[in-house]
């Protein structure tokens, strides 16, 4: 998957992508990050890329020129979505890394700087996308966050797929808690059904301690989970069509 990264700050990208996970998939070509600097594009001898708004205010904004120059140099992949990095985009969740890396071969992430970016640019933005309600100092916050959770879905990235399967949101629920060694520590002793071998109990186990801890820290979530448990209940008890014709050529009398 190709990622490309409109930024005015490149070196921003480098520890991140440079280390653990990220770095490793990069290095077997699971995914390719290019980095663009919108100052390149600009034909002034200062490089500038923002300028004052229109009808006054506070701030500056960011300048429509380099930013269409940086994403008319990229190459144009069949399955490619423009992002750009706003509070007032779409909320960062599980089910759009799903989306993007299932839907898409290549993204360019805009990051926004200052006051904004000229409106002119959304002629060329698919969507927008945030992190959540509230405002940063730059837009590579989100994108960095909106690369790691594709790049760790793609297959590949993490050396276990079932660790995924087993993530916190995978199934609308939060992960459950872990131990490791030692079996006591400070007084807190791990509990007796993780070290029983019963592979059953300890599976009702954590899957009660999910439940128990969305209960408790993400109620909307478990509210979900439990509308949509009732919704996928209720189709189980549905008899089908044939079962119906069925049920009803069995009561009928031979003529």
């Amino acid at each position: 998957m190709r990622f490309d990264i409109i930024t005015l700050f490149p070196d921003f990208f480098t520890s991140p992508l440079g280390c653990g996970l990220m770095s490793r998939a990069l290095a077997k070509q699971i995914a390719a990050v290019h980095i663009i600097n919108p100052r390149d594009f600009t034909i002034d001898r200062h490089h500038k890329v923002d300028d004052e708004s229109y009808g006054g205010g506070v701030g500056m904004v960011i300048k429509p020129e380099p930013i269409f120059a940086a994403v008319e140099s990229l190459p144009i992949l069949p399955r490619r979505q423009v992002l750009l990095m706003s509070p007032q985009g779409e909320k960062i969740d599980r089910a759009l890394f799903q989306e993007l890396h299932t839907d898409y071969d290549q993204l360019v992430l805009i990051c926004g700087h200052y006051e904004g970016i000229d409106e002119r640019v959304m002629n060329i933005v698919d969507r927008e996308i945030s992190l959540g309600d509230f405002v940063l100092t730059c837009g590579e916050i989100p994108a960095l966050t909106l690369i790691n959770g594709i790049v760790r879905l793609l297959p590949g990235t993490v050396g276990k797929a079932e660790s995924i399967q087993a993530d916190s949101f995978e199934d609308g629920l939060l992960d459950y808690p872990h131990y490791t060694r030692p079996a006591e520590f400070r007084g807190w002793r791990v509990p007796e059904v993780l070290m029983s071998g019963n592979h059953e109990k300890i599976a009702t186990w954590r899957h009660q301690q999910q439940l128990d801890r969305t209960q408790t820290k993400r109620p909307d979530l478990y509210t979900t989970w439990l509308e949509r448990s009732t919704i996928v209940a209720n189709a189980s008890e549905i008899p089908t069509r044939s079962e119906s014709d069925r049920s009803d050529t069995t009561e009928q009398p031979n003529q």
